[in-house]
């Protein structure tokens, strides 16, 4: 018993603590329970009311956190960073690189949007059907497989980070990226798609609200203590490995399973 209580108690600090950003999709969750008195059609339509006023307290959110990181606070993450940078132990090699101009950069990142947003494009065009006619489970799609391709570049780059035992760097690449899928990325879809007329909304599955929880609490564990150590990367890991097996092997929805037959 004292265990179980023992994570009872960590698991409402640890989501206390880290699921503010996540807000919306809770609140959707929450809310799509005792609704038996209402119609299909009616429950759509007020998931999809109230995803669009979550999905604009999102953005303000956003803005709010950006302005915090890189004005009123930005000193924080300043003395955080400059500390990490002392501890490359290559970091000098890197300061005697040669650097692209601004013109060059620009130019650069130009490219690089019009290539990824070529590429986006064509990965979602399959996506569908990926997972009607090629038996891929859409959780894993979703999960998985999705994020994997569309992170590498972050991925590599925090291994890069963690190997020069630059941590900070390391999570501020994951966190930041996943902080602005939850409070820029998704709540701009559903504000698009309400431009669009399209019923966009954050009515996920409670497999993929389950799974973010279990990782929150992991990773949150791994980090209470401010170390960390091959075994706990390994562990972290597995968990990686379990989420994506359980992903792998959950059924599509019905709409999915309906349009493949």
């Amino acid at each position: 018993m004292v265990p179980c209580a023992n994570l009872i108690g960590f698991a409402g600090q640890e989501l206390s603590r880290k699921l503010p950003h996540m807000l919306g999709i809770l609140i959707e969750t929450t809310t799509l329970v005792g609704t038996g008195e209402l119609t299909e059609e009616l429950l759509a339509e007020r998931t999809t009311s109230l995803s669009r006023i979550i999905a604009i307290l999102l953005l303000v959110s956003y803005v709010v956190f950006i302005f915090f990181q890189t004005q009123s606070h930005h000193s924080i993450y300043d003395n955080v960073f400059e500390h990490d940078e002392g501890r490359d132990e290559d970091g000098h090699k890197d300061i005697h690189k040669d650097k692209l101009t601004l013109t060059e950069c620009i130019i650069a990142l130009a490219i690089s949007v019009a290539l990824v947003t070529f590429i986006a494009i064509a990965l979602v065009n399959e996506i569908h059907h990926v997972v009607t006619e090629q038996g891929v489970s859409d959780p894993f799609m979703g999960l998985i497989l999705v994020p994997l391709v569309e992170k590498a570049a972050e991925h590599l780059t925090a291994i890069d980070e963690a190997w020069d035992n630059q941590i900070n760097f390391a999570l501020s690449h994951c966190i930041g990226s996943t902080i602005q899928t939850a409070m820029l990325n998704a709540p701009l879809v559903v504000i698009v798609g309400w431009g669009l007329n399209l019923p966009m909304d954050f009515s996920f599955e409670i497999f993929d609200i389950a799974m973010l929880i279990i990782s929150i609490i992991t990773v949150g564990n791994f980090l209470r203590d401010q170390k960390s150590d091959y075994l706990e990367g390994f562990l972290c890991v597995i968990v990686y490995v379990a989420i994506a097996v359980a992903a792998a092997f959950y059924p599509n929805p019905p709409e999915v399973t309906q349009a493949h037959h």
